[in-house]
C-alpha cells in the first residue's frame, strides 16, 4: 500500500522559505510521476507541480503551474524515497495546506488534471504572516 507523509510546513514571514517534504512509503519511487497540490482556506484545491518519475530516460521533468514556478522547485530522491517542494520568496497568498500525490503517468502527462492522481498524503500547512 503506497503511502505519502507531508512534513515541513509552519509558519514563515513574507519573502522568507520553507521545504516541504513528502515521505513515501509502500513503493518503488522510481515508477511514479509525484504531484504537489495546495488548498487554501474557502478555495478549491489546485496544483502546483508534477515531477516525472525519469525511470526510463534517466533525467526527471518537473512542470509547474500559475505563479509559483519562478519561486517553488520540486525534487525527488529516489534513495531516500522522498519528494521535495522548496518554497521561497513566499507571500501571504501561499497560505495553504500542502499535499503531494502519485501521478497517474511517470511523464506527467495531464498533470493539471487533479482527479487522476492517487494515494494522496494528509497536508501540512503552511501560514505566510507577518
Amino acid at each position: 500500500q503506497v503511502q505519502l507523509v507531508e512534513s515541513g510546513g509552519g509558519l514563515v514571514q513574507p519573502g522568507g522559505s520553507l521545504r516541504l517534504s513528502c515521505a513515501v512509503s509502500g513503493a518503488t519511487l522510481e515508477d511514479y510521476s509525484f504531484g504537489w497540490f495546495r488548498q487554501a482556506p474557502g478555495k478549491e484545491r489546485e496544483v502546483i507541480s508534477c515531477i516525472t518519475s525519469g525511470k526510463y530516460s534517466g533525467e526527471v521533468t518537473p512542470y509547474y503551474m500559475g505563479d509559483v514556478k519562478d519561486r517553488f522547485t520540486v525534487s525527488r530522491d529516489n534513495a531516500n524515497n522522498a519528494v521535495y517542494l522548496d518554497m521561497t520568496s513566499l507571500k501571504p497568498e501561499d497560505t495553504a495546506d500542502y499535499y503531494c500525490a502519485t501521478g497517474q503517468y511517470r511523464s506527467c502527462s495531464g498533470f493539471a488534471y487533479i482527479p487522476s492522481y492517487s494515494n494522496w498524503g494528509q497536508g501540512t500547512r503552511v501560514t505566510v504572516s507577518s
